[in-house]
């Protein structure tokens, strides 16, 4: 199994659909406000347990990544229901 890592465009997407701050992802993530900051503009990628950290706490908040599958990759919110 393959471990998904996701974008800086699905990052930035997600934030947005879910109305939070670099700086409050950052620290739900236990990162660097500017790790975020660099990870978002394309400056540099951070390291696996960073982004995965990102993730995790992006997926707490109620998103969802959708890993590329010839149509791209993507984010969506969560089903309540779930």
């Amino acid at each position: 199994m393959s471990v998904f890592y996701i974008t800086s465009a699905q990052c930035k997407g997600a934030r947005a659909m879910i109305d939070m701050s670099r700086d409050k992802l950052a620290k739900a993530a236990g990162v660097a406000p500017r790790t975020l900051a660099d990870f978002e503009t394309g400056t540099r990628k951070p390291l696996k347990n960073n982004l995965l950290a990102i993730q995790a706490a992006l997926e707490a908040a109620g998103v969802v990544f959708i890993e590329e599958n010839g149509g791209g990759a993507g984010v969506r919110l969560r089903d309540r229901a779930d």
